[in-house]
């Protein structure tokens, strides 16, 4: 079984982090099912620690429950097809969707964010970064301009490592295939514009063997751009999905990654500032 898992608080990133969920379902015919979860974060003691009568409800889950059922009637009336599941729980976000993707394989989970300028809340909401840092289950964040799920053109930020193959393949599980791959490399080593080349032509043909994908571009950026004050390596990679117009960006989490050394640089907060894409973060089961 094919499964999806979206954490909604019933806000408008919610309604459109689900759309967006359900037209990938829908478009790649996977028969995946879509599990949403609430999680209730705002219990007050009075009903956390209630002893004397267990019949004394918190009013936040009937409301929590009619707004759900609102959500899956509106669903269901845009995208018929979808199977859909419902998961209510008690404690921390990033805990409980732990435990969830412990339990069970989901493809991936998907989470809607807030803001007009892209994935910030991803990051500035404590729960959702350690998801997207921790977890060993993809994490799509989908900013709210992206309305239509689109894969005309997918990124992926290359080292030229084997570990992102394994991210290309999770995302293929995801979306399907039939896209153009546009491998993105950010040159920090500030190699010769040759030995990128080379390194290039080995690297698409092993994709090719590996992922089946055949239509792949690539775009350099020079380390001389991203040291100048003007354009960090974040801004360097924001750049290239705006110029090449790229649906959906694929970033590795593997500690020799274009990701860990944003962490590491601690720009990573930035880099989601100016994202403005559905990103797909993947952690590979053995760096490499």
């Amino acid at each position: 079984m094919k499964k999806i898992l979206l954490p909604v608080d019933f806000s408008e990133y919610s309604y459109g982090a689900v759309e967006y969920a359900c037209q990938i379902i829908t478009s790649n015919s996977s028969g995946q099912e879509l599990d949403l979860i609430h999680v209730y974060t705002n219990h007050s003691n009075l009903y956390v620690n209630r002893n004397l009568d267990d019949d004394i409800i918190d009013p936040q889950i009937e409301i929590s429950e009619r707004e759900m059922a609102k959500m899956i009637n509106l669903i269901q009336h845009k995208h018929p097809t979808v199977k859909i599941n419902t998961l209510y729980r008690n404690g921390n976000l990033f805990e409980e969707i732990s435990k969830e993707t412990a339990t069970f394989a989901y493809d991936a989970v998907v989470m809607g964010t807030k803001g007009s300028s892209g994935i910030e809340a991803v990051f500035l909401g404590s729960n959702t970064y350690d998801v997207i840092l921790n977890t060993k289950t993809p994490v799509l964040g989908i900013p709210k301009e992206a309305v239509e799920f689109k894969k005309r053109r997918v990124g992926l930020l290359t080292n030229f490592k084997e570990s992102e193959i394994e991210v290309l393949l999770q995302a293929q599980e995801l979306i399907g295939g039939n896209f153009e791959l546009m491998l993105v490399h950010v040159n920090t080593e500030d190699l010769d514009i040759k030995v990128i080349g080379d390194k290039f032509k080995h690297w698409i043909d092993y994709i090719v063997e590996q992922a089946g994908i055949t239509d792949i571009s690539f775009h350099v950026k020079s380390q001389a751009l991203y040291n100048k004050a003007v354009e960090n390596v974040s801004h360097a990679i924001n750049q290239v999905i705006i110029d090449e117009q790229i649906d959906i960006i694929l970033v590795t989490k593997s500690r020799k990654s274009i990701f860990r050394k944003l962490i590491d640089e601690n720009i990573v907060r930035k880099m989601a500032y100016n994202i403005t894409v559905p990103t797909f973060f993947a952690r590979v089961h053995a760096a490499k």
